[in-house]
């Protein structure tokens, strides 16, 4: 399974980095930066639940 972002619609508000930081970042410049776009099974109900939490429904899993 792999992290997918609809850059249009991400407002890197890093609600997800507060979830997993060791996944999603962001940057000097505020911008979202995922670093491991494989979903493992040790990060999958962490990366999971920042899916569920983007308040932009920007985040999505692919099989």
């Amino acid at each position: 399974m792999k992290i997918d972002v609809d850059w249009d619609l991400c407002e890197s508000n890093g609600v997800c980095m507060g979830i997993i930081p060791e996944v999603f970042q962001l940057g000097d410049d505020d911008m979202l930066a995922v670093l491991q776009p494989e979903v493992t099974a040790q990060n999958e109900a962490q990366v999971r639940e920042a899916v569920r939490q983007c308040p932009r429904q920007a985040i999505s899993l692919l099989e």
